[in-house]
């Protein structure tokens, strides 16, 4: 078998997430990149959507997580974005990035950003 990695980059969608009130209040730009690792490689022969992820679905629906209810921290906007993704049942691990590219800090960066990865759990 071979690994297939679907990935989306730099999908960028406005959200209030973050511990400080102005964050909440003024909302900020989030960028995601989401790595899916299927469970097999039939897609690869059979040509068939049914045999792999929708990532255009997947896109929508973590846009959706990003633009909805705020938390606090990247960590947990990742996890939630993670369980999402975990849902759809080819895929077996998924890594999700989630940056600020303008957070208020005083110092000069390109973003600030998590990482989580997390594979399904193996019955």
């Amino acid at each position: 078998m071979s690994d297939v990695v679907v990935r989306i980059r730099g999908l960028e969608v406005g959200g209030r997430h973050g511990v400080h009130e102005a964050e909440r209040v003024l909302g900020q730009r989030f960028v995601a990149d989401i790595d899916m690792v299927l469970a097999h490689d039939r897609s690869t022969t059979t040509d068939d959507l049914a045999d792999t992820v929708d990532y255009a679905t997947i896109a929508d629906d973590v846009a959706d997580i990003i633009a909805g209810e705020p938390v606090a921290l990247l960590e947990r906007l990742c996890r939630i974005i993670a369980d999402r993704v975990l849902a759809e049942p080819v895929v077996a691990a998924v890594t999700v990035t989630v940056a600020k590219p303008q957070v208020a800090i005083r110092h000069v960066l390109d973003d600030v950003s998590v990482t989580l990865h997390v594979e399904r759990d193996q019955p």
